[in-house]
């Protein structure tokens, strides 16, 4: 979708200007589009009859470049995809949420420590978006909504900010997440310990 809509809204174009455009909006962080990527999907839209190659010229020494449009197959392609992003609700996998998912195998002061680090490495990207989103770096990235789209990744990190702090506390304060079974006080001091997997045999 973003190759197509970027051709079709900057056509004739060069994939020179087309990866030129997707990263100076910062696609390769937001959108997981990676530089090396970009001609070998136009190469492949191509291929698929949703771009068609305008024509091909050489400056001196330089490489070749092709000049791309949109068919009227990638017209309709685009228009597809775009309305099914923006009406549909879609949820991009996670690492971290894997990782998550198996928080007993963390000791409670590496998970706390874990998480108030992320919090940090989130702050710190949510401080570079802000200082981003001055006027002076607004008028030079193009378009209003590219720096609506930071507020919006802006306002997710400091959302998760405050639950990895919030969830950081709870270890801190002594809240078990060991499954039922797996954990034994020790010196009545409200400390616990993981007990190993029981043998099959009950020895």
């Amino acid at each position: 979708m973003m190759i197509l809509g970027l051709v079709r809204g900057m056509q004739p174009v060069h994939g020179y200007d087309v990866r030129r455009e997707l990263l100076g909006r910062g696609a390769d962080r937001w959108a997981n589009v990676q530089p090396g990527s970009i001609y070998h999907a136009l190469r492949k839209l191509t291929r698929e009859g949703l771009l068609r190659e305008v024509a091909t010229e050489q400056v001196g020494a330089r490489p070749p470049r092709t000049t791309y449009e949109v068919t009227p197959e990638g017209e309709e392609a685009f228009e597809s995809l775009l309305r099914d992003l923006w009406w549909q609700l879609h949820e991009p996998p996670d690492p971290f949420v894997a990782a998550f998912s198996f928080l007993p195998a963390m000791p409670p002061e590496e998970a706390a420590a874990a998480l108030r680090n992320r919090a940090n490495l989130l702050r710190a990207g949510v401080e570079w978006t802000r200082t981003s989103l001055s006027p002076g770096w607004a008028r030079e990235a193009g378009p209003v909504h590219v720096g609506w789209m930071s507020e919006l990744w802006a306002a997710r990190s400091e959302a998760e900010i405050s639950w990895c702090e919030q969830i950081a506390e709870r270890i801190e304060s002594g809240v078990s997440y060991l499954p039922d079974g797996t954990e034994r006080a020790q010196g009545g001091e409200g400390r616990s310990e993981r007990l190993p997997p029981a043998d099959p045999d009950g020895k």
